[in-house]
């Protein structure tokens, strides 16, 4: 049979069927940037390949996903981080002035060329972990021309670099100065003006929303739902991360992809997501940065059968973080989760969550020939260590 690539003499964690899907003598085939075989030598077809590649030993997993960053963005903000460290907590500092309508303020003030500038060595922090799929939110403009200039960056960095990038308007991410006390004025504009604009010009592939007691209210996010589902765009939420406000709930009536962040969900929220087939997205960088001492409720996910994705939530003010690998160690250390939870939280739960699925995520025929080689002896290396990196090579669509 012929193959474009044949990587030969490896262990797989294929991340299909149950648990991480193991296999110990392994093949991986490819034609035309997508998987043709993955599974045991024993059962592969006798392939001609246009190249071969022996990996003696090596792991082979799924390209790595982070379904939930920030990546994009004007400026730092590190002096906020110093008030942290004096007591200042994320909340005060957001309502003086601080937090997201800081960034705002850098953002708009760049160009798409600066701002891709500065995002490219985020990304490739990324890449060079195992990374081959971003999501990346916009949310720092507050206004359409900023907001649209981010998601056409974002987009160029798909370009500029083997990586594959979906996009999330995240319009309702703050109020912006122009709507001081009017929060139901800008989300008008949200979703009368700047959604059906960015959903013309095809600059995103999903729209999130933050529901919060310093974001928006529950009517206020439903509003935006609408507009989304009313433009064909997909719904991702940033729920109960300061306290709950029920948004799990709400995005699971709405089907959405993910909620995110998750520290206040109750029963009633997981219940909710649980039957929408809705991902729970934990983002352990941000938990660790802000200090935060309430733990998400992993036991009640499990039992809800909830999948978990795991991401960076790269990001100026709370999590500042482009290490997919330190998210795993975290997942695990912070919020307890097992080597199979996390991995499967970067991989095979993470493409759902961004609607990818049936494209990528697991090492099955017909996905997309995104791999992850690494120089370990078990998987669990991926989740254990701290500040290493044990990738052998990255292939993303077959190269």
């Amino acid at each position: 049979m012929r193959c474009d690539r044949l990587w030969t003499e490896a262990r797989l964690a294929t991340m299909a069927g149950a648990g991480l899907g193991i296999v110990e003598d392994g093949v991986v085939a490819a034609l035309g940037g997508h998987i043709l075989y993955a599974g045991p030598a024993a059962d592969a077809p006798a392939f001609d390949a246009a190249v071969a590649t022996r990996c003696d030993g090596r792991w082979i997993t799924p390209g790595l996903i982070d379904c939930h960053t920030h990546l994009v963005h004007g400026g730092d903000r590190a002096h906020e981080f110093e008030l942290r460290l004096q007591g200042a907590s994320y909340e005060e500092i957001a309502r003086a002035g601080g937090g997201i309508v800081s960034t705002m303020r850098a953002t708009r003030v760049a160009s798409e060329d600066a701002l891709v500038a500065s995002a490219l060595p985020r990304l490739d922090a990324l890449i060079a972990e195992g990374v081959t799929t971003v999501e990346i939110k916009s949310g720092y403009g507050l206004e359409l021309d900023t907001e649209c200039r981010m998601l056409a960056a974002a987009r160029r960095l798909g370009d500029e670099r083997p990586i594959r990038v979906s996009t999330t308007f995240l319009g309702a991410h703050a109020l912006p100065p122009e709507f001081a006390g009017d929060p139901d004025g800008y989300i008008a504009a949200v979703c009368d003006t700047m959604l059906p604009a960015v959903a013309e010009r095809g600059l995103a592939d999903a729209v999130d929303a933050f529901c919060e007691g310093i974001g928006f209210t529950l009517a206020q996010t439903e509003r935006v739902f609408a507009a989304a589902k009313a433009h064909g765009l997909a719904i991702k939420l940033h729920a109960e991360q300061l306290s709950n406000q029920h948004g799990a709930a709400l995005a699971a009536r709405y089907g959405a992809l993910s909620v995110d962040h998750l520290e206040h969900v109750d029963p009633a929220g997981i219940a909710a997501i649980a039957r929408s087939g809705t991902v729970a997205t934990l983002l352990p960088g941000a938990f660790y940065f802000v200090r935060e001492t309430r733990l998400p409720p992993i036991d009640l996910l499990r039992r809800a059968q909830v999948p978990i994705a795991l991401a960076t939530d790269c990001n100026p003010g709370t999590a500042p973080l482009s290490s997919i690998l330190l998210v795993l160690n975290m997942g695990a250390t912070l919020f307890r989760l097992t080597v199979e939870e996390c991995l499967l939280g970067v991989t095979r739960h993470a493409a759902r969550a961004l609607g990818l699925g049936g494209e990528i995520g697991t090492l099955e025929p017909g996905k997309a020939c995104d791999l992850a080689i690494w120089d370990i002896e078990r998987p669990a290396e991926l989740v254990y260590r701290m500040g290493f990196n044990p990738l052998h090579a990255r292939i993303w669509r077959g190269r």
